[in-house]
């Protein structure tokens, strides 16, 4: 699974706190909806340049991790 700690970041200063791909103001929640709304990764980096393939795959990890914690709660 990719170290998504090095590429989701959060900034209190930034979205009102959420996890973003590093630097950007896109947050974790918008790629997984673009995702879920049936954007291809492709499309996405396509729209959004400044990320990677490997971004959206962080935001999936995030995803499942976060996931994995609540259910082990």
């Amino acid at each position: 699974m990719i170290n998504y700690q090095e590429i989701i970041k959060r900034n209190p200063n930034k979205r009102f706190g959420k996890p973003c791909i590093r630097e950007t103001r896109i947050s974790v929640y918008d790629v997984l909806n673009w995702l879920a709304n049936e954007m291809s990764i492709s499309e996405i980096i396509a729209d959004f340049p400044e990320l990677t393939e490997k971004d959206i795959l962080a935001c999936l990890a995030y995803a499942a991790d976060k996931e994995h914690k609540i259910e082990s709660v």
